[in-house]
């Protein structure tokens, strides 16, 4: 035997019904903090030392992150 059921909710709903916290502030945050950094030019440097500030890595993790933007940068 097989049941589906068909649920028509918004992400919103969604998250409310499975009591999810409300991120947009946060993701607002984030947003306003990268675009800053763009308009004010971005940098691999400044890129790095935000990623830096998201989280906790290991010294493996920051390095891929180093290769990937200078990679992104053209140097090799």
């Amino acid at each position: 035997m097989k049941i589906s059921v068909d649920v028509d909710c918004t992400p919103e709903e969604a998250r409310r019904f499975m009591g999810l916290p409300d991120l947009t502030p946060v993701h607002d945050a984030y947003v306003q903090k990268m675009q800053k950094m763009v308009a004010d030019g971005l940098t691999a440097e400044g890129m790095l030392d935000m990623v830096k500030q998201w989280g906790p890595m290991s010294e493996a993790g920051m390095k891929m992150w180093q290769q990937m933007m200078s990679g992104m940068a053209g140097k090799t």
